[in-house]
């Protein structure tokens, strides 16, 4: 069994890199010509371009790994089968039970290189690739209208809740375009901070540069008719918060260089704050489950070493799982969507695509074993 199992590992993993590899040399030439487009502006040159883009290529991995896993197997067992290896190595004693253990044990390989890649690799090259980008670009605006922020807590004058919201992110971990809204127990506005930027510091604090304060004495309405506004500005000031600097990171960088763990404490503190949260809730379970669906890809790929040759040509089963893994990708982000819009259990919106097709595949997987 050690000689089996060497053959079939040696040739799918063989078959899976080739699968990667050619698609990440297509994603590095169309990323690489959308980065040219920057060349010549702000000093970029093209070694610059070529960086950027390669920054990208552990994201892209990330994402296409399953469906590599789904090409390569596919490819691998179809030409094994179309050669008659397969055909031996059942008449050896490779039963059904036995070959789907051995390709299940390669899936949970794969699994672990698919999370060490989410959540090691692929998030310190984005994270990268945003300063890069910052460097260039002097800040990052964000999506939309910004990132906002939430914080209660309680002060000698009584219960105070603050709104942040911060348009961007600069070079060196600053952040763009502040403003810090404070509201008393009963909801008045009771100071407004603006600064052109500042930093989350170790203990916690916000070092803010280039600051206004404006503050409503004893909470009296923000209308500026009736209020006696007094401002102030500072060029450097300190201001107490309890939002940590991983908070912070997760609402201004993009999803992409979250982890597991970081996106699970995000959602942590959505909730506490009484924010929505089930878009990161099903972001984290998506994340936490998609190394499974490694395992999904054996399973589906396992059913193409039982059609025989004349079943179709071996691109015509290349093409197949083509098909299968472009669906996969397509019903596992519309899920998503779905869930976040009927309010479906998080995990069960994130879980629902590789139950359903790891279930087709194992009807297959039965129907091929006992009739053909």
């Amino acid at each position: 069994m050690k000689t089996v199992r060497r053959l079939l590992y040696g040739d799918i993993v063989a078959s899976v890199g080739f699968v990667a590899l050619a698609f990440l040399s297509l994603f590095f030439f169309i990323d690489f010509v959308e980065a040219m487009d920057g060349v010549g502006s702000h000093g970029r040159t093209a070694w610059d371009a070529v960086l950027a883009t390669a920054l990208e290529l552990p994201g892209h991995l990330y994402e296409l790994f399953p469906i590599a896993v789904l090409i390569g197997t596919i490819y691998s067992l179809a030409r094994m089968a179309q050669s008659s290896e397969y055909t031996i190595l059942r008449t050896g004693g490779l039963g059904p039970g036995r070959a789907l253990s051995l390709l299940a044990v390669l899936g949970v390989a794969f699994g672990v290189a698919t999370f060490v890649t989410g959540d090691f690799i692929a998030p310190a090259s984005e994270r990268e690739s945003v300063l890069l980008k910052g460097r260039f670009n002097g800040s990052d605006k964000l999506e939309g209208t910004g990132a906002w922020l939430k914080e209660r807590r309680t002060t000698p004058q009584g219960d105070r809740s603050y709104s942040v919201h911060v348009a961007g992110a600069g070079a060196a971990g600053m952040l763009v375009g502040i403003r810090i809204f404070e509201f008393d127990g009963d909801g008045r506005l009771v100071s407004r901070i603006e600064a052109r930027e500042g930093k989350v510091m170790d203990d916690g604090s916000w070092t803010l540069h280039d600051a206004q304060v404006a503050v409503w004495p004893h909470g009296e309405s923000a209308d500026p008719d009736r209020a006696q506004v007094r401002l102030t500005r500072q060029d450097t000031m300190s201001w107490p918060s309890a939002l940590t600097a991983g908070v912070v990171a997760s609402a201004v960088l993009p999803l992409a260089t979250m982890t597991t763990l970081e996106l699970w404490r995000y959602s942590e503190h959505l909730s506490d704050q009484e924010q929505a949260v089930q878009q990161y809730q099903i972001r984290f379970w998506r994340k936490a489950l998609y190394p499974l669906a490694c395992l999904v890809m054996m399973a589906l790929a396992l059913p193409f070493a039982y059609l025989q040759a004349r079943s179709g040509s071996l691109s015509l089963k290349v093409f197949g799982g083509i098909m299968l893994g472009i669906s996969f990708v397509l019903l596992n982000n519309l899920s998503g969507h779905i869930g976040l819009l009927r309010g479906w259990t998080p995990w069960v919106a994130a879980a629902a695509p590789s139950g359903i097709y790891l279930m087709l595949s194992m009807a297959a997987f039965a129907w091929l074993v006992r009739y053909r």
